[in-house]
């Protein structure tokens, strides 16, 4: 077993972890002025979800159709409807993913706050 003193060893823990923060904050994030590729990459990525999204949801839609149409024997009924049906949601999700609807679970966008009128909800006696 090791007969050093368990503090110390926690101290130079300590002191490693205050000198590479310290050294952190002074450092800077090296960026190159004529790497624009990031902007373009954000780009292709939100072009390349919003046409994967209407191509899956058309496809689900189709699939949903055709497999009630062989299950009640209505064809082409079935999928006409959910033709449309898939490329409403499609759209639906489009227009999520532009207007930033789609975001994270459990962010919203922060309203204006109500104007102060003074009364409070409790009432006083």
């Amino acid at each position: 077993m090791d007969e050093r003193d368990p503090r110390a060893s926690l101290r130079d823990l300590e002191q490693g972890l205050e000198r590479a923060r310290r050294e952190r904050a002074g450092a800077q994030p090296i960026r190159r002025e004529d790497d624009a590729s990031g902007d373009s990459r954000n780009a292709l990525g939100m072009a390349l979800r919003i046409g994967v999204e209407l191509v899956v949801a058309l496809a689900v839609a189709i699939g949903i159709g055709w497999a009630l149409d062989r299950w009640l024997g209505t064809r082409p009924w079935g999928m006409i409807v959910f033709f449309f049906l898939g490329i409403a949601a499609g759209l639906v999700n489009v227009y999520r993913t532009i207007s930033g609807l789609g975001m994270a679970i459990g962010y919203r966008r922060t309203a204006a706050p109500a104007a102060k009128t003074g009364f409070d909800d409790e009432d006083e006696d």
